[in-house]
């Protein structure tokens, strides 16, 4: 094996116990071993677990046997290893972000075979460490890699409460206060939204939420779809922009619509939607006899953090009687915050909208909802009527069995830990949480703008959502022409940090290019709201940057 695996090198005394070469260090009350950078990292068992009451040992047996569940003991692993609580340690103390090992590698340091059990829950629990210790640590405020992050610590509480009591959200009779909690959280969403009425429910990610947008898009049009199908049916045309996520191609497949019947949109120069070039595709489509359907408006994308403009898009899609969709799945969060609303004005025009509260507010993954101003019309456009879950002569109030509505049947309680999180923070607190991401973001561009060697992707502007994307250029190439073979080498500098923060373990940061604009591979540096970012976490990230790509 070729990578470096010096970090579970141990030495084994005569008593049998294996230890790491570094003393051990407390950790919230356990003990705990660390390798040179300063993981804590546990070498694989050689000698027949036995059951201890303060952690795994090898060799002889403990007078007290350990009792407790394994549920608990995993509970007390993952404070020791202070997994969820995001503790800040000094900058020269802190483990590493990860311990990167190409596939080959990890496959040896824990084993993934599957057949007979294990001798005991000690190597279980050893296995359960092991794991966590070689994973990623996305609590941690220098992991800036995707639209998510650390969690919530109250909505980490109402995670586990809902694990433990391992429920589906289909029916009031076996989801009564979750199915009370996900009203409650759809109502509050629409009314920020500027919604009276309508529907909504929680789905498995942004993704699903804009498959439940496009089916309702054509139900609402042809609701004969849903017996009939699609046969001879004109080609029905879906509108999006050209840097929207790729779920809405995906959608489109899934739904029978085909991808030659998706229409990328253009762009203007800060990555948002040209209404000029829509209205142009919806009156080509129309020439072509073909049938518009469905416009997407994103409101924060992937990339660049852009907001379409709602306004201009609404007009049109009311002008030609266009559902119109909202994917504010990122930037959706801007609606809690009075600072930032604008940025999502318009949106109470449109038929649905997506968000997901995992990525920037900080709830434990996944959360992801999809509220439309339609009453009912979800209902109708995905019931089959089951009648062993949706007995019509129930005893209560069956418009409470929201499980019809849904594409799955069991569905995973995802709607308690936000309303977890929104009893403990209130309106205001989750308001300051996106107050502070956005300002981290609007700092940070100010830094990388005054910076040598950084170069921002996108003029100063305070129109984007918490993304910041910028090219570093090594000294090596600073006041060169920048021919196109210069930004050929350019493009190879990006994958090359990443490679070393990963290698490092100090940083994650995402790269990618954007073939839409013709841009050659650059970061993109995103902010979100657990753990709370703070001038000095920008500063030290945009250091990293610096240090890693002047030793290339």
């Amino acid at each position: 094996m070729t990578g470096d695996n010096s970090f579970i090198t141990a030495s084994k005394p005569s008593d049998g116990t294996v230890r790491a070469s570094r003393p051990a260090a407390a950790c919230n009350g356990h003990v705990t071993t660390h390798n040179g950078a300063g993981m804590a990292i546990s070498p694989p068992s050689t000698a027949k677990p036995t059951y201890h009451m303060n952690g795994i040992t090898n060799g002889t047996a403990s007078k007290a046997a350990e009792t407790r569940p394994f549920y608990q003991r995993v509970l007390a692993l993952v404070e020791e290893l202070e997994l969820p609580c995001a503790v800040q340690h000094e900058r020269d103390s802190r483990p590493p972000l990860l311990r990167f090992h190409q596939p080959s590698e990890l496959a040896q340091l824990l084993p993934m075979q599957l057949g007979e059990p294990v001798a005991s829950e000690d190597e279980l629990l050893q296995l359960c460490r092991r794991a966590a210790e070689l994973s990623v640590r996305t609590d941690d405020v220098r992991f800036r890699n995707q639209l998510f992050g650390g969690m919530d610590k109250y909505g980490l509480a109402g995670a586990l409460l809902t694990e433990c009591l391992n429920t589906s959200q289909y029916t009031y009779e076996v989801s009564p206060v979750f199915t009370l909690c996900e009203a409650e959280l759809l109502a509050k969403v629409r009314r920020i939204i500027g919604w009276s009425s309508g529907d909504g429910i929680f789905a498995a990610g942004g993704s699903m939420s804009n498959q439940y947008a496009l089916a309702m898009a054509r139900y609402n049009r042809h609701p004969e779809v849903k017996t009939q199908g699609m046969f001879g049916a004109k080609p029905m045309v879906v509108f999006t922009s050209v840097d929207s996520h790729y779920s809405i191609m995906k959608a489109a497949n899934w739904h029978g619509f085909g991808s030659d019947n998706v229409v990328q949109v253009g762009t203007d120069s800060l990555g948002r939607m040209r209404p000029d070039l829509l209205l142009e595709a919806v009156q080509r489509v129309l020439a072509e006899g073909r049938e518009p359907l469905f416009v997407n408006a994103t409101c924060g994308t992937t990339v660049l953090g852009a907001y379409d403009p709602v306004p201009a898009i609404a007009d049109i899609c009311q002008q030609y009687g266009l559902w119109l969709h909202v994917d504010a799945c990122w930037g959706g969060a801007a609606m809690l915050s009075r600072r930032w609303r604008h940025l999502l004005t318009g949106i109470e025009r449109a038929d649905s909208v997506a968000w997901n509260p995992h990525k920037m507010l900080g709830a434990p993954q996944q959360c992801a909802l999809i509220v439309t101003r339609h009453e009912g019309l979800m209902h109708h456009c995905n019931s089959a009527k089951a009648t062993y879950l949706f007995q019509q002569d129930k005893f209560y109030d069956v418009s409470y069995d929201t499980g019809d509505k849904s594409i799955q049947c069991g569905r995973k309680v995802d709607a308690f830990k936000l309303w977890v999180m929104w009893k403990a923070h209130g309106d205001a607190g989750l308001e300051r949480i996106i107050d502070t991401t956005f300002a981290a973001s609007r700092f940070c561009a100010a830094e990388v703008a005054r910076r040598p060697g950084f170069r921002p992707v996108l003029p100063s502007n305070d129109s984007q959502c918490a993304n910041v994307s910028f090219w570093y250029v090594p000294e090596a190439l600073r006041g060169q022409e920048e021919t196109e073979e210069w930004w050929q080498r350019l493009d190879q500098v990006a994958p090359r940090i990443k490679e070393g923060m990963m290698r490092s373990g100090s940083l994650m940061v995402s790269y990618q290019p954007l073939p839409s604009k013709r841009f050659h591979n650059f970061f993109r540096l995103v902010f979100t709201g657990a753990p709370q970012p703070s001038e000095q976490d920008v500063t030290e990230a945009l250091d990293e940057i610096a240090r890693i790509a002047e030793g290339l």
